[in-house]
């Protein structure tokens, strides 16, 4: 078989903590995208709500006032991406009007300019994660975003376990999965539940990139963080971000205990390759598939 020409990008994965503040934490991910980008990274992607504490461990209408800088975050952020010349995917709380916000990942061109931005459609309601409270489900539906990089198909954490929004993604054009993530555990949890929940959330997404024959990423948070309410005792982010090629590989991965600026080598052409080899999407047989839209099949 013949080797298609091969396009390499450079990708970094930006994997911290939360520094007690939202101006100390957004200064450490400053220092890793300049990193980065003097490394030669083109493409960014930041962790989930990366800006702030993850504060859907309770219900508190007050948290509702991290969203009100919406409009100069984006600012801010177009400004990083142009000085480091870099695609940045970010992860921000969108205020779209009073009572209305969305858990919104906006992508940035290297010239600034904002290249497009996902509302996260699945939402979660569990302890510790009621994110039911505070977002609204997206509304702009799963259309990847054309960067100068490729097609990013961008989703949102909870989204990582629905194989429709992959899979569609893939149908729009999609050239890469991207998921920021912000999960992890319990410390009450017994060292088993912990290893089967993270072994659960590194396969289903594994699946993802072979399913679909694309590169997947994900960038999840790390360390500690106490709920503030005091109604938990806190979550323990997982880190262990990671890339998968188009075939399911583990190119690389992040530890469970530490803040890393990971990096990782894409081949953008290998995709086409082993969709040559594997021609999945040719052999769907989508006039069989209608009952996929049912909640249910009764």
């Amino acid at each position: 078989m013949a080797k298609l020409d091969t396009f390499v990008m450079k990708i970094a994965l930006i994997q911290q903590n939360f520094y007690k503040s939202k101006k100390k934490t957004i200064k450490k991910t400053i220092l890793a995208i300049k990193k980065a980008s003097k490394n030669n990274a083109k493409l960014i992607v930041l962790q989930e709500l990366h800006q702030t504490q993850y504060f859907c461990q309770s219900e508190d209408v007050n948290n509702f006032d991290l969203a009100s800088s919406w409009e100069e975050d984006k600012i801010f952020w177009s400004k990083v991406a142009k000085k480091y010349k870099v695609v940045l995917v970010t992860s921000l709380f969108e205020k779209r009007a009073t009572g209305l916000y969305h858990n919104s990942a906006v992508v940035f061109e290297k010239d600034g300019s904002i290249a497009g931005i996902y509302r996260k459609m699945h939402i979660p309601d569990d302890p510790g994660f009621y994110e039911k409270f505070y977002f609204t489900p997206g509304d702009l539906g799963f259309k990847p975003i054309k960067t100068s990089v490729g097609t990013l198909g961008v989703l949102v954490c909870w989204d990582q376990w629905y194989p429709e929004a992959a899979r569609i993604m893939t149908l729009s054009g999609a050239d890469i999965l991207i998921y920021p993530t912000a999960i992890g555990w319990f410390r009450a949890d017994s060292k088993e539940e912990k290893r089967k929940q993270l072994e659960a959330w590194i396969a289903v997404q594994r699946g993802h990139a072979i399913a679909n024959t694309l590169p997947v990423v994900t960038v999840n948070r790390v360390g500690f963080e106490k709920d503030q309410s005091g109604q938990l005792d806190g979550i323990k982010f997982w880190g262990n971000s990671f890339v998968f090629d188009a075939q399911g590989k583990l190119l690389v991965q992040g530890s469970s205990k530490k803040e890393q600026l990971l990096y990782c080598d894409i081949d953008m052409k290998k995709s086409e390759n082993i969709r040559r080899w594997w021609p999945f999407l040719r052999d769907r047989r989508v006039e069989c598939y209608k009952k996929i839209s049912k909640r249910y099949i009764d």
